[in-house]
């Protein structure tokens, strides 16, 4: 039976579907977003999935970003495996800082495209396209994402006229309507084509701007649950997680709390010495102004990294500071991809490099925020109930394909 067939990918067992499987990464998804929309009774679907299904706290991977996440989610494994560590890194070879959403820096095959291999009909829809080519990487099947659905071609993309097909214009990309064009792209995929596996990726727009239980989130969770509950309604297995939680990130005065460690180190160690990078670094940086609460730092061999080490352990706002080979071991990174130093900032705080280049102009609303150790836990929930290997193992959000496929089918 196809549904006994088991697939091996990343050193773990996946048995193929015998029922459309979808895993869904919500963006930005801090737990207390869906308990308080519960709360205010706009998530009707989502409080019977809560009572009826199976609800757990996960810890997605740090830095809590995007890119790694999403790749740890359909990889099953930390960046260590897979070795997308940031949204941006400093690339030693060439000496440029460079985005990490081509390809090339993938060290692991995903779940999708070994599923895609095994004959799975595969479709993944992301909001923004920065994602798109790592999540569809060697993966034949349905790819595309919201910001860019106008431009999908069946060659390169599996699909043509996405807009015609969902019934939705082309959302702006800094929107709520983003992320809901994802959901309705992946309803009508799955009365239409009706694929064995889908995963979706939304955006964390709405999380930057509304904290749990205002208005503008609760509207932004019942959007969702009403797209769920149609998935649920056609018979799909839903493993729902986040790609990492979200704080705010301001003094009592709502401004934003930020360390500028570039301009500190260069005043410690001189002008240049240090290069400090932000993994949190996309295109897209509106909403957050590139400030996140994780960094790596590069020094000169000269630099007694122990000393810099404690002196940065010692500022007020920073939770915690490890050498390379400590950060590899404690957060399962890449060590080739990281600093000499990982610095990462408490639950209200953030770190740019120097304020001259930091534009925090776009900032309409106090900033809120993530990328370290304050936004790691996250909801993993299925719409079915299932029995647990482990019920006190330590869940990650990379779990999702695991307990959606092995356990929930």
């Amino acid at each position: 039976m196809r549904g006994r067939e088991v697939l091996n990918v990343n050193n773990r067992s996946y048995r193929l579907p015998a029922r459309p499987v979808v895993v869904v990464c919500v963006d930005g998804c801090e737990s207390d977003y869906i308990a308080q929309a519960v709360a205010h009774g706009r998530m009707p679907w989502m409080k019977r999935i809560l009572a009826d299904g199976t609800a757990l706290q996960a810890d997605c991977v740090i830095p809590s970003f995007t890119n790694p996440n999403n790749l740890s989610i359909v990889t099953g494994a930390p960046p260590s495996v897979h070795g997308i560590c940031g949204n941006y890194l400093f690339d030693t070879e060439s000496g440029t800082e460079v985005m990490m959403n081509d390809p090339k820096w993938l060290r692991a095959p995903t779940l999708l495209a070994a599923l895609a291999d095994a004959g799975m009909n595969v479709a993944v829809i992301t909001a923004k396209d920065k994602l798109r080519t790592l999540l569809g990487h060697k993966m034949r099947g349905i790819c595309f994402s919201a910001e860019k659905s106008d431009q999908a071609t069946v060659a390169g993309n599996g699909i043509t006229d996405v807009p015609g097909l969902v019934g939705l214009p082309v959302p702006d990309v800094y929107s709520a309507a983003l992320s809901e064009f994802v959901f309705a792209a992946g309803v009508a995929l799955m009365k239409t084509r009706k694929p064995d596996v889908m995963y979706l990726s939304t955006t964390d727009y709405v999380q930057h701007k509304h904290a749990p239980g205002t208005p503008g989130a609760d509207d932004f969770y019942a959007m969702m649950d009403g797209y769920l509950a149609q998935l649920d309604e056609l018979g799909c297995v839903i493993a729902l997680t986040a790609d990492h939680g979200m704080n705010a990130k301001t003094w009592l005065d709502a401004t934003p709390d930020v360390i500028y460690l570039q301009d500190i180190l260069d005043g410690w160690l001189g002008a240049a010495m240090a290069r400090v990078i932000l993994p949190i670094t996309d295109p897209y940086v509106v909403h957050h102004g590139a400030l996140g609460s994780f960094a790596t730092v590069y020094v000169p061999r000269t630099v007694n990294i122990e000393e810099l080490k404690k002196k940065l352990a010692g500022m007020r706002g920073i939770e915690a500071v490890c050498t390379r080979a400590e950060a590899a071991a404690r957060f399962e990174l890449p060590a080739d991809r990281i600093g000499d130093l990982v610095v990462v900032s408490e639950r209200s705080t953030v770190i740019g490099t120097s304020a001259s280049r930091h534009d925090l102009s776009g900032l309409d609303v106090p900033l809120r925020s993530h990328g370290g150790i304050s936004e790691q836990r996250v909801p993993l929930i299925l719409n079915r109930r299932v029995d647990l290997p482990d019920p006190a193992r330590r869940w990650r959000n990379f779990d999702a394909f695991d307990l959606a496929l092995n356990f929930a089918q």
